[in-house]
């Protein structure tokens, strides 16, 4: 039997190493060009730590970094979570999920996020001023997700999104799949590694009335429709590997065990358009309160003149659960704060209820 989780371990490795080069290429002059809002994390648990947590990531929030951990969920898991991306210019993201168990080893996930941008004027060559109304842009990823407990130490899982976006007049439409796996081992489970794929999918073009204009042939006086020509954009696919350990305050088995530690973890993320990023974060938990910290870098983030992304590094985060009885099941307000420059940092706040 360990065999065959070996082949099975063996072959997901393969299949996230023998991706198009094309996909991994890393071409940072491109990373306006390929859906980013895939890449904004809308849990706060895990931006809390800057994204470092992708190999010990548990229950709901693992289907952004790393699948796998969705196979965590005890029973059932619920998360409602908001994050004021840009303050002050009404753009913000609202994410919604359920994990739920299925049998001894298996969870299914669904989950919903869309980025809003406010309402904007209507404009038009004879009216750049405004005044015909507005409208409203909104992006939108709905995923479904699978995850299995292979044995005691090996966990994997897989994600497909369905991908939207645009205005009334002009929309996009895509699909994408992401996959991971993840290793627990040590005498306490303390050592946990993990590797994940996401974004993988075709391409996507814009579609509809917003690229068309009527024109009059002067030769004939005939009047016409002319379509614009829309490039396709590919999505930003990425290759994250990660490690974290678990330090324990209190006795082995005692059941203050899992109560009082200590974590801290890291990654590395080859991203398809943009520079390759490095995370370290740390979570001390004690009871019912956990604090987190978190730093993220990639070349030039201390520049701001070099500097490609809008976050500066840092990152922390807080949480605080109380218990629903005596069986497990608590309800957790959960905050994180990332910097940011030159526009505002990041508040995310998320509400989470575990069964």
């Amino acid at each position: 039997m360990k065999i065959i989780y070996i082949n099975i371990i063996f072959i997901i490795l393969i299949g996230l190493t023998i991706i198009p080069s094309k996909s991994f290429a890393g071409n940072d002059q491109r990373a306006g060009e390929a859906g980013s809002e895939l890449l904004i994390n809308p849990w706060a648990r895990s931006t809390g730590w800057g994204g470092a947590n992708s190999a010990s990531i548990r229950g709901l929030e693992a289907m952004f970094l790393n699948v796998a951990g969705t196979a965590f969920t005890r029973k059932t898991e619920l998360i409602f979570a908001y994050t004021n991306l840009i303050e002050g210019a009404d753009v913000s993201v609202s994410a919604f999920g359920l994990t739920q168990r299925i049998g001894e080893s298996s969870v299914l996930g669904i989950s919903v996020t869309s980025l809003s941008f406010g309402e904007s004027d209507i404009t038009t060559v004879n009216n750049p001023d405004g005044g015909l109304g507005t409208f409203s842009m909104k992006y939108t990823n709905i995923a479904v997700s699978y995850a299995k407990e292979f044995s005691r130490s090996i966990y994997g899982g897989a994600v497909v999104k369905v991908l939207s976006g645009g205005v009334s007049n002009l929309s996009t439409t895509g699909v994408a799949i992401d996959a991971g796996i993840q290793y627990v081992t040590g005498d306490d489970d303390q050592m946990k590694f993990g590797m994940s794929m996401k974004n993988i999918g075709p391409t996507m073009k814009y579609t509809g009335d917003g690229i068309s204009f009527r024109s009059v042939n002067p030769a004939t006086d005939v009047s016409m429709t002319v379509n614009h020509r829309m490039e396709d954009f590919e999505l930003p696919s990425l290759i994250t590997i990660g490690g974290s350990y678990d330090f324990y305050f209190a006795e082995e088995d005692s059941l203050e065990m899992r109560n009082h530690y200590l974590t801290v973890a890291g990654n590395f993320t080859a991203i398809s358009f943009g520079n390759d990023q490095y995370a370290v974060g740390a979570e001390y938990k004690y009871k019912y309160l956990s604090l987190r910290a978190g730093y993220l870098y990639e070349d030039g983030i201390d520049n701001e003149e070099d500097r490609i992304i809008s976050y500066t590094g840092p990152s922390f985060g807080a949480s605080v659960e109380i218990p629903l009885g005596k069986g497990g099941s608590f309800f957790s307000i959960d905050y994180s704060f990332k910097t940011a420059d030159p526009l505002p940092g990041v508040h995310t706040i998320g509400a989470k209820i575990t069964l």
